[in-house]
């Protein structure tokens, strides 16, 4: 093994309990991204536009005193901000643009200091509290008040909460990954090899991180090709560890995702009823998003208690002489934030992107498949409201419909991978190969034969949305969890024991490739809608 880490025996009590706390931030935030980020955040800031907004072409006629469905298409909606006028269907979209851009700013600012082990809890805990209590503020934001545009504000530090404490949890993957009980012991049997061979202590390691060869592959499973052949035990036992590891890290990150998707249905539920009684109306919206803070904020506390914080004993080592971690004496905030910048564009660095080539491989394909999946999510109920003129009723009933089949999706796919014996990675591509047959499909709706002769075909109907919930979701649920796990893989071998911060970082820089790509996304559809 490296040279200088020690390895701690498997303390059971110890892990369930850090465990419990990653779960519990899970079961907590993820209903917020389900309840009001994909369903009723992007309908509330659009029915806030419209209660202020007026017809077109004339902007005398108030949008309220018309239903949407008999709002033709020359006669849009729109709102005065400031200067302009704009969509009222835009405005969310608008919205959500400012608060990616502004969540990749909190990101890379924040990750000098959620590299730190003791700050890192503090800094998910924050931001966590910080978007639970801006969305539980939509509770006494009225649409008839002169400061309705509040309304933007609030949706963006949620959003911003969010995603900031999201990296924060992502980076207790890796940790909680290597401490389970059967990777626990599969790297205790190498621990032992090592002691009573001596001699192999003088292995080289992994070439992915001592070389700058570009074919070089970084993936660590393939790191035993290295090991030599004259110590095919060493080699075997490399290899069965890196495969439990890989499969704790799906577990874990798939567990995460269902109890999620979970926790959203059961709020989903709770919320269909008032959102029914009130025919969709904008204090109903208004509750639903303020529960959903209430929620987040309430199932936070678990995670305050159970996940490691300043009290912990994990060492905290110097990794890069560039990389310096300061006591608690000589902590500043503002230093670390300048290191954060600095240290994204070393990373960015044509040496650092030949040597870690498979995660920057990774990072420009996520580019394109995050905003791909972030089109479908972010958009799919605003389509079903303004084109397809689906009742809130309804859009619930998807947005419940949408996490079930995620957890189902994200439950399967580890049994099927177990079953046929297949890599991460190799479940990864197949679920893009399954995702690309949405865009696909959604296309035919372009065609006339489908427009006029069938009528059905290319979600051109409202019960195509439902079919469409089924299949997003089992795959979506599936997809974030391999996702995740599969980029935990890409984390350079070793450099986790001995340089904790690695957890962080590269998980904020697999968060940054999001938050642009959604941006450049958001950008697109918003100018597409405006059109």
């Amino acid at each position: 093994m490296t040279e200088g880490v020690s390895f701690q025996s498997y303390d059971k009590r110890k892990y369930q309990r850090q465990l419990r706390g990653w779960l519990s931030y899970a079961f907590a935030s993820e209903v917020f991204v389900i309840v009001s980020l994909t369903l009723f955040l992007p309908i509330c800031l659009e029915q806030f536009a419209r209660d202020n907004g007026y017809l077109l072409p004339d902007r005398t006629v108030p949008c309220s005193t018309v239903q949407p469905l008999d709002a033709s298409e020359d006669r849009r909606c729109v709102v005065k901000l400031g200067w302009l006028w704009i969509d009222t269907a835009s405005f969310s979209l608008y919205v959500n643009s400012l608060s990616v851009a502004l969540q990749a700013l909190t990101v890379i600012s924040m990750g000098g200091i959620a590299d730190h082990p003791p700050h890192r809890k503090r800094i998910l805990l924050f931001f966590a509290f910080f978007g639970a209590i801006s969305a539980i503020l939509f509770l006494i934001l009225s649409s008839s008040s002169p400061l309705w545009p509040l309304s933007a504000l609030l949706a963006i530090c949620a959003n911003v909460g969010f995603g900031a404490s999201v990296v924060a949890m992502n980076a207790y993957l890796p940790t909680l990954a290597q401490e389970s009980e059967e990777v626990s012991q599969k790297r205790e049997a190498l621990h032992s090899l090592a002691a009573s061979r001596p001699s192999i202590d003088s292995q080289p390691r992994p070439a992915a991180l001592e070389s700058d060869n570009v074919d070089q592959p970084l993936l660590s499973h393939h790191a035993t090709e290295h090991v030599g052949t004259d110590d095919s035990e060493r080699a075997k036992l490399h290899s069965e560890y890196h495969a439990v590891l890989s499969a704790a890290t799906s577990r874990i990150s798939s567990l995460g995702i269902a109890l999620g998707y979970g926790a959203g249905i059961i709020l989903l539920l709770a919320t269909l009823i008032p959102v029914t009684k009130l025919g969709g109306s904008t204090f109903s919206l208004r509750l639903a998003i303020g529960l959903s803070g209430i929620w987040w904020g309430l199932f936070s506390l678990p995670s305050a208690l159970w996940l490691p914080g300043s009290s912990s004993s994990e060492p905290v080592e110097e990794c890069d002489e560039s990389i310096t971690f300061h006591a608690s004496g000589d902590w500043s905030m503002g230093r670390e934030i300048i290191n954060a910048w600095k240290r994204l564009g070393g990373m960015l660095r044509w040496r650092e992107i030949k040597k870690l080539r498979n995660t920057f491989e990774y990072l420009a394909a996520w580019f394109l498949l995050s905003d791909g999946f972030t089109t479908i999510t972010s958009t799919a109920v605003l389509f079903g409201k303004t084109t397809l003129h689906m009742p809130a009723s309804s859009l619930i009933l998807i947005g419940v419909i949408t996490p079930t089949s995620g957890i189902i999706g994200s439950l399967v796919w580890p049994m099927i991978q177990r079953r046929l014996g297949w890599s991460n990675i190799r479940v990864l591509v197949t679920l893009v190969g399954m995702a690309s047959v949405i865009p696909a499909y959604g296309c035919l709706g372009f065609l006339s034969f489908f427009q006029h002769s069938v009528k059905f075909g290319g979600l051109t109907t409202p019960g195509e949305m439902y079919a469409l919930a089924v299949y997003f979701g089992s795959v979506y649920g599936a997809f974030q969890g391999y996702a995740r796990a599969f980029y935990s893989e890409l984390i350079p071998p070793g450099e986790e024991a001995r340089c904790c911060w690695l957890d962080s970082r590269y998980y904020r820089e697999h968060s940054i490739c999001v938050l642009l790509s959604c941006l450049y996304g958001l950008e697109c559809r918003t100018d597409i809608v405006e059109y």
